[in-house]
């Protein structure tokens, strides 16, 4: 394998968070709320979105590429699709009357990314029509889409409790 191939297979492992033997996809998804912390770190609506648009198509591409490399179908240690969904669990808080901060997500409403990381690996894991659906297309698009779809089941949950 060249060391570009092990680079794309450990950025799509989630920079080392997928090699976990025991639930690598809950490790991934505790990288995306790193994820969500750095986008929210700007402060800025048009870099939190332009994270949670840019990293689909990413996602779609490295997973994509780490499955041909792997010469394995959604191999349960790429976890770079939890990783760019989980910001996605959290769009409603961003169109409230003011942006919210890493302070005030992390410290003072800390049950906010707990409920968001939690409704989005309960859709991630079981995966309800239509997310169990989309798993099926193929390559990338299919490692990524199902997550995505999580990332939004999530959000439409969190809509209502936030």
């Amino acid at each position: 394998m060249s060391f570009g191939d092990k680079l794309i297979v450990f950025v799509a492992k989630g920079f080392g968070s997928g090699y976990v033997p025991k639930g690598p996809g809950t490790f991934g998804s505790i990288v995306g709320i790193a994820w969500f912390a750095i986008l929210l770190s700007f402060n800025s609506l048009p870099i939190y979105l332009a994270g949670c648009i840019f990293g689909i198509p990413f996602s779609i591409w490295i997973c994509g590429r780490a499955e041909k490399i792997m010469k394995a179908h959604d191999p349960s240690s790429v976890v770079m699709d939890e990783i760019i969904a989980l910001p996605l669990c959290f769009l409603p808080l961003m169109f409230e009357n003011e942006l919210p901060t890493v302070q005030t997500i992390f410290m003072e409403n800390w049950w906010i990314p707990l409920t968001g990381f939690a409704l989005f690996r309960v859709f991630d894991i079981a995966k309800p029509w239509p997310i169990s659906k989309v798993q099926d297309l193929p390559g990338g698009l299919g490692v990524t889409a199902d997550d995505v779809l999580a990332g939004f089941a999530a959000a439409i949950v969190m809509a209502f409790l936030v």
